[in-house]
């Protein structure tokens, strides 16, 4: 961190009161950034305040949009890093962002067909009231993996039968049981059944065609992987699945991820 005297100040670099203000984050939050490697401000002037530039506040924008994602800070660091061209890398989430708005407003028009009927008296159309409902996980997929990766798993679930959906979400429903039960018996995220469980989970996860786990690429599996496991309990529609055990589910999956080697980094 380079320290600057006041005379040698950018003018065009913010304070972090001012960063933080804009952002909506704490400077509590930006320091913690700082402290971990994942945002460093530009300079650090002789009075100790932090100040930051063009560069550090494109950088913030990214955290930002990564972390409303799911992600968590250890993988938004290795996106970010992994990411040379900056233009590139933000209009994707330009792009990731239009489709957001344009799913919002099928839902807001499947909103309102259904005042409107119910004004009116009239039937509701089935597919105008669930516009933008029915695939309520295929922006949030397309944006993390891309749309090739929804295509192939969507495609992967409709070739199924009836009753093979069944039995997948019989599978779903007894690991998601394992995991609560392990928390129940008190076990450590090191345990052998902690470790047991998130190996058979994390072979589930490469089950299903068009997902990062399903590639081979190792680094990808841990990107992922990890990914997912800060999703469990930050996201409360997948928490609840663990039955309060989320942070179980996180911790064990990281530990096992960590020690596997064919997902180390060279």
């Amino acid at each position: 961190m380079n320290n600057i005297s006041a005379a040698n100040q950018d003018s065009s670099a913010f304070s972090i009161a001012e960063v933080a203000k804009a952002a909506g984050v704490t400077s509590r939050t930006l320091r913690h950034y700082d402290h971990i490697g994942l945002l460093a401000p530009a300079y650090t002037a002789a009075n100790g305040y932090r100040f930051y530039t063009q560069a550090e506040l494109v950088r913030l924008q990214r955290i930002l949009l990564l972390r409303q994602l799911g992600l968590g800070l250890e993988t938004i660091g290795d996106v970010l890093d992994s990411k040379q061209d900056q233009e590139l890398a933000l209009r994707t989430h330009v792009e990731d962002l239009l489709r957001q708005r344009e799913n919002l407003d099928r839902q807001i028009s499947a909103l309102h067909h259904t005042i409107n009927s119910l004004s009116t008296g009239e039937a509701m159309n089935l597919d105008a009231a669930f516009e933008g409902f029915n695939e309520q996980y295929k922006d949030e997929v397309t944006a993390r993996w891309g749309a090739d990766a929804y295509k192939k798993s969507n495609d992967w679930w409709r070739s199924k039968s009836a009753e093979e959906r069944s039995d997948f979400m019989a599978l779903v429903k007894e690991l998601n049981e394992d995991w609560a039960a392990v928390g129940e018996s008190g076990a450590a995220p090191d345990s052998e059944a902690a470790q047991e469980l998130a190996a058979r989970h994390v072979r589930w996860l490469g089950s299903v065609p068009g997902t990062p786990a399903a590639t081979g690429d190792p680094l990808q599996l841990k990107m992922y992987v990890l990914g997912l496991a800060e999703m469990y309990v930050a996201d409360e529609r997948f928490a609840k699945n663990y039955q309060g055990h989320a942070p179980l589910v996180r911790d064990a999956l990281q530990i096992f991820m960590e020690n596997l080697p064919e997902a180390k980094e060279n």
